[in-house]
């Protein structure tokens, strides 16, 4: 609920794994006797007593004097220790320094932590000295920690409580912390409510006593309806990632802040439907499908991301009216399919699977029968996109000719050349490379026609989607000897796991490689579209861009400056632009920047307004008929 404006409100606010990531008293514990050969063995019983003092297991005053105990530091340790300290500030309070300097005389810092690591942090973050209570060392004429001040309340136990209660603050008091003590608070009378905090640490005992429980400070900022740097809580935003995506992509969202849930392997339609019903952003690769029932069954999703090149697996018409932009990866895993398709057409040529083979078997065959050079022959190609036409740069490389059939005006690259007709280069290539995409029209594209109309004893690759080739007809054209070696990454019916077993046609024909659709699955690609993605969900998510999405009209955006930013997808049909400008003229709201793109089904309009509006005005932008989405971001 928001806070009433004639009621002053004080937040009293932890340090440790609360305004920072880490416990600095454990951090001191590790620089300090970094080099000792027991540093590990002590460290380990330091962080022990800190969780066993935050969860009340034992009191607090006999935690902080067995750690106490344990430590040899000193304030050359201090200095080093706040220098870190400034590199481990949490995240959402990084986000929030606004917040800070606005309510400072109304936030204070009570810490069982110790001052000198404290104030210098703090104090640089926009927050009161005056404002902080914590602990404090004692040091030997020689600057070395020798115990504490046992004087000082927070040193005892029940410290915070007694602290608190002689401020004799007026107005509201909230604590956030996360630690059993921060709790004692509320319990004790002395604050209206406790707010465990959980974007460094959970403590399962102190969340189940919390009034609410916030995973960043953007979320008690937004629940209070206080200035943030987030429109919406991140930690709020659930994200998907299916099918073993690599940790990069995790590693980009959990760095904003984002709930991630990771799942190995793909999920049928019936599971996608329960498990989607929370979900704003879904990333998977080729094995998960995308149904209009899928789609009907995840009302809060944003956006979806194809960890792949192909986006076939995805209804994307369905997504589109539901206002769902979709995004892929066109170009990250180029070079490790080309790579692929250059080397199984060397091993092919050089009839290697068979030769492979007969070794194995204990057959000694060095005969130069079916083994050919790749120089001088012809290379076809059957699209000339992204893939095709770095294959064509390096088989030129290699000496082949190429030629390349694509229904789209492309340019050649090298002395590449193209043919106007399939049939053509299907008549004169060595080698025939195919690269088309997954629509539906493409569906056996190539079949027992296509294969008559090759060379005898041609190559045959297909590294593009599995239902483009008719299966019955290549295994045919093998037996036949039509067609002397093939290779297949991709197949009309794949496992959905590696428990299930792939079943083929192709299987134990001399001269086939099979592959289990690896043609992205290098360490390289696999990074490359785990940044590459996420980079695009989160341009859109942060800033409403979005540039390369497949199914959406395409707006590349500036940051946003000094005004909020308002989204609105809608059906694309007169007049919705008439009343968006009625509604904005009505309340009188300054435009700082507009942009609006369309295709056939849906229109996207972005506008940037003055920070003075009110929920009415937004209400009503929200109930235009036609509206399918609407987000503001600031």
């Amino acid at each position: 609920m928001p806070v009433a404006a004639s009621t002053p409100v004080n937040y009293i606010i932890d340090f440790d794994n609360t305004f920072t990531k880490v416990e600095g008293l454990d951090e001191l514990a590790h620089i300090a006797l970094e080099g000792n050969p027991r540093q590990q063995e002590i460290v380990k019983q330091i962080k022990a007593l800190t969780d066993m003092g935050m969860n009340g297991e034992i009191s607090f005053a006999e935690s902080l004097r067995q750690r106490i105990s344990l430590l040899s530091a000193g304030k050359l340790h201090i200095e080093k220790l706040v220098d870190f300290l400034k590199t481990r500030i949490s995240d959402s309070f990084q986000r929030n320094r606004k917040f800070l300097s606005e309510h400072k005389d109304h936030i204070y810092i009570v810490s069982s932590g110790f001052r000198e690591f404290i104030v210098p942090i703090v104090t640089e973050m926009g927050i009161l000295e005056n404002h902080v209570f914590a602990n404090e060392f004692i040091f030997d004429p020689h600057g070395q920690i020798i115990g504490f001040d046992e004087h000082n309340v927070l040193s005892t136990d029940g410290g915070k409580k007694k602290l608190l209660s002689t401020l004799n603050l007026q107005g509201d008091i909230y604590a956030i912390g996360d630690g059993y003590t921060d709790y004692e608070l509320k319990e004790s009378g002395l604050a209206n409510r406790f707010y465990a905090f959980t974007e460094n640490i959970e403590r399962q005992k102190v969340i189940s006593v919390a009034d609410n429980v916030v995973a960043s400070l953007d979320e008690f900022l937004f629940d209070h309806k206080l200035s943030r740097s987030q429109s919406y809580p991140k930690s709020r935003i659930k994200v998907l990632l299916l099918e073993n995506v690599h940790p990069a992509a995790v590693a980009a969202f959990e760095e904003q802040g984002f709930k991630v849930e990771v799942e190995k392997g793909a999920l049928t339609e019936a599971e996608l439907c329960l498990r989607l019903k929370d979900v704003s952003v879904l990333g998977i690769r080729s094995k998960t499908t995308i149904t209009k029932k899928v789609l009907d069954a995840a009302p809060r999703l944003m956006a979806i991301g194809a960890f792949c090149i192909g986006t076939n697996q995805i209804d994307l018409e369905t997504a589109t009216e539901k206002g769902i932009p979709v995004f892929n990866a066109p170009y990250s895993n180029t070079r490790s399919v080309v790579e692929l398709a250059i080397g199984e057409l060397i091993i092919l040529m050089r009839n290697v699977v068979l030769k492979n083979k007969q070794m194995h078997e204990g057959i000694w065959d060095k005969s130069a029968n079916g083994s050919f050079e790749i120089r001088n022959k012809v290379l076809g190609l059957i699209g000339y996109g992204n893939i095709g036409t770095q294959i064509s740069v390096l088989a030129e490389a290699l000496g082949m000719k190429v030629y390349f059939y694509d229904l789209a005006d492309k340019l050649a690259l090298g002395n590449a050349q193209k043919l106007e007709t399939l049939e053509e280069l299907l008549s004169l290539s060595d080698v025939v490379s195919l690269h088309v995409d997954g629509r539906k029209e493409n569906t056996a594209f190539i079949g027992t026609e296509e294969f008559k109309q090759m060379k005898n004893g041609v190559i045959f690759l297909n590294l593009s989607r599995g239902h483009v080739v008719d299966i019955p007809a290549l295994a045919n054209a093998l037996a036949s000897g039509k067609v002397a070696g093939a290779g297949l990454d991709v197949f009309p019916d794949e496992p959905g796991s590696g428990s299930e077993p792939f079943e083929s046609a192709l299987k134990g024909l001399d001269n086939v490689i099979l592959t289990p659709h690896i043609g992205g699955s290098t360490s390289e690609a696999q990074e490359n579209i785990g940044k590459f993605v996420p980079a695009k969900f989160l341009e859109y998510i942060n800033n409403g861009s979005t540039l390369g999405s497949v199914n959406f009209p395409e707006v590349q955006l500036p940051k946003l400056k000094e005004s909020h930013r308002m989204l609105h997808i809608h059906q694309n049909r007169p007049g919705i632009m008439a009343q968006l400008n009625h509604v904005f003229a009505k309340y009188q709201i300054n435009i700082m920047g507009q942009y609006l793109k369309t295709n056939d089904k849906i229109g996207y309009v972005i506008v940037d307004i003055e920070k003075s509006y009110t929920e009415s005005f937004i209400q009503e932008l929200r109930s235009i008929e036609g509206t399918i989405r609407f987000r503001m971001l600031f």
